[in-house]
């Protein structure tokens, strides 16, 4: 594996010499440049820093006016052993001589193997030579990169060795190109500056943003922090050991093992990347949660790790933030949950596919769903809407989705286990960018509401003793009728006025008990004897009106007359035995010019005095 060391990263590697010294080199160990060229010292530190490497150092090349240029500071054993190895490399290039030599590993390449033996003074086993090429096309040497660690170079990193050959070549311009040395010289500086600069702003970003880095020796275990990093956990720089085991210690306990697993799996080539959120103790005493990353930067031939680096940022205020919202998150769900009846997010598209991506708990109360079966789709919900509602429930939303008018709906569901219940919706709808519309409501069980109202309803309508209309409802149907007539002049339809003979008798006889059980039975009758559209009711004491919708005064003396029989033939049988029961009947037809539903029933009524005063149980028209 390769990687390109930041600036700030490379900060971290201990101070290393551009040049390598040593023993026995000629010229006193330095030849070429004028000894101890500080802009050139600067050039090979930079060199190292920026690539990560251990040392940089500059191969003799070319001889100029009798003397070789280049060679300063290297000395003649390291000189003879990078020379060897450029040798060998020319020879077998399709370049020639001056091909760049790259080597990734001298101890596990073939290709070097032979020349290990001339070259076992060199205490490397990664060597990269960028040729140096003067203004005329000499040779004028190498620029070399040295460290112990096998290493790649990407090709990010060999463009920026072209920039730094060609300014060290710059630098080395024959004198007879001084004013155009001079000049490079200046636009040397000036990209020096320009380099340090960049560095210093890095450095000041990494600072700021609250990230140290750390590099580690996997071989050694030793770990080394940046000083961004000892001041984030509130360590001065001499508090800090460079032992692995030390930063072990700093760890919460209960992420020890979880961050030692992670690293594991990446030093095994499992995963690209380190990467763990974990707890580490700062001088304090307390604990920060720190977001470590990382990466493998160097591996031995057989795919060791050898060297990792990595940043570390602290993230305490990110996570706690987190925990707040998922404490409210959870505070919200909780209330809702426990919340009796559907809190829930409505999403119809544009298309008009519906879909409830939130739905709380009630869900399962509310349709026998459970949240998951709502999230993409509420065809489930639409099987459960009773058919005689389905139209008005569509035709709810739709309406509400186009005219962005809160949604409001009574509606009736067919439950596998709860039968027949009532809901009631309420929502208010939001329209999005994306053409959709987004209603946020509530859902709950209206059933005991809605059979509630049904018997106030049927309090205020009807007859409590025999169970038919009372005479106010009768009324309010009988005058609906006469309108209707009146404006359409159908259909046909004729009033009954029933009154069971002697019924003062039968009270005083058999007591009001019986007398009330003989109201309910001739209510019974009556209700077996109409049809859809006609109204029985008890207009008062004895007193039963009926309404024959669709009967002329033919049809509902026949009514009658079959009322009779029925009567006669079926006696109430009370404790006390059978009691005879008798009626008599007045008719009328409903006419246009009757002004209102009392000129009716008083009209029928005429007829009902007379059956009554010509013997009872008889019928008589008007």
């Amino acid at each position: 594996m390769s990687a390109t060391p930041s600036p700030a990263e490379a900060a971290l590697a201990p101070p290393v010499p551009a040049v390598a010294p040593g023993r026995g080199s000629r010229n006193d160990g330095r030849v070429g440049r004028a000894e101890g060229d500080p802009l050139l010292d600067a050039l090979m530190r930079l060199a190292a820093r920026h690539f990560g490497v251990a040392a940089a150092c500059l191969l003799p090349g070319a001889t100029v006016d009798g003397r070789e240029r280049l060679g300063a500071g290297v000395d003649a054993t390291l000189c003879e052993a990078l020379q060897e190895l450029k040798r060998i490399n020319d020879r077998h290039s399709s370049e020639g001589s001056g091909a760049p030599l790259v080597v990734n590993d001298l101890g596990s390449d073939p290709a070097w193997q032979a020349c290990l033996s001339r070259v076992s003074a060199l205490p490397y086993r990664f060597v990269a030579a960028w040729p140096l090429t003067g203004p005329n096309g000499d040779a004028l040497g190498s620029l070399c990169l040295l460290d112990p660690a096998p290493r790649e170079l990407t090709a990010a990193q060999r463009a920026s060795l072209d920039d730094f050959a060609s300014m060290i070549a710059a630098l080395t311009t024959p004198s007879d190109k001084t004013r155009e040395t001079s000049q490079t010289e200046t636009d040397l500086h000036a990209e020096l500056a320009s380099l340090r600069e960049r560095e210093r702003l890095l450095a000041l970003a990494i600072a700021g943003s609250g990230t140290g880095i750390w590099d580690r020796n996997v071989v050694t275990g030793e770990i080394r922090y940046s000083k961004g990093w000892k001041a984030m956990l509130g360590y001065a720089e001499d508090e800090i050991t460079s032992r692995i085991e030390d930063s072990y210690l700093r760890l919460h306990p209960e992420d020890l093992a979880y961050v030692q697993a992670t690293m594991q799996a990446h030093f095994e080539g499992k995963t690209d990347q380190y990467e763990v959120e974990h707890r580490i103790r700062c001088k304090d005493g307390s604990y920060k949660w720190i977001c470590s990353r990382g990466k493998v930067t160097a591996r031995d031939a057989d795919g060791r790790a050898l060297r990792m680096v990595g940043t570390s940022t602290d993230v305490t205020s990110m996570r706690e933030m987190a925990e707040r919202l998922r404490e409210s998150v959870n505070l919200i769900t909780n209330l809702t949950n426990e919340v009796p009846g559907l809190v829930f997010q409505c999403r119809r598209e544009p298309d008009g596919h519906t879909s409830f991506p939130y739905a709380s708990a009630g869900i399962r109360e509310i349709y026998e769903l459970t949240p998951e079966q709502v999230a993409s789709d509420a065809a489930g919900i639409d099987a459960l809407i009773h058919p005689d509602d389905i139209d008005a429930w569509r035709a709810s939303l739709a309406e509400s989705a186009a005219t962005l008018a809160p949604w409001h709906l009574e509606y009736r569901v067919r439950l596998p286990q709860q039968g027949l219940r009532w809901r009631q919706g309420d929502a208010r709808p939001q329209r999005r960018d994306d053409g959709s519309t987004v209603w946020h409501g509530f859902i709950t069980d209206v059933t005991e509401r809605k059979r509630i109202e049904a018997e106030l309803q049927e309090f205020a309508t009807t007859d409590g003793l025999t169970r038919l209309a009372n005479r106010r409802h009768f009324m309010s149907r009988l005058d609906a009728q006469l309108v209707l007539l009146r404006r359409t002049g159908s259909p046909q339809c004729a009033l009954m006025m029933c009154d069971l003979d002697h019924f003062k008798s039968i009270n005083d006889r058999f007591g009001h008990a019986v007398g009330d059980e003989a109201l309910r039975h001739f209510a019974d009758v009556l209700r077996n004897h109409l049809h859809g559209g006609d109204v029985a009711g008890r207009i008062g004491g004895e007193e039963f009106a009926i309404l024959l919708s669709g009967a002329d005064l033919d049809g509902a003396c026949i009514v009658a007359r079959r009322i009779q029989d029925c009567i006669a033939q079926a006696p109430l049988r009370a404790q006390e035995g059978a009691v005879a029961l008798t009626v008599s009947i007045g008719v009328t037809p409903l006419r246009v010019d009757d002004a209102s539903a009392e000129i009716t029933l008083s009209r029928s009524d005429v007829a009902l005095y007379r059956a009554k005063k010509g013997g009872r149980n008889r019928i008589e028209c008007v």
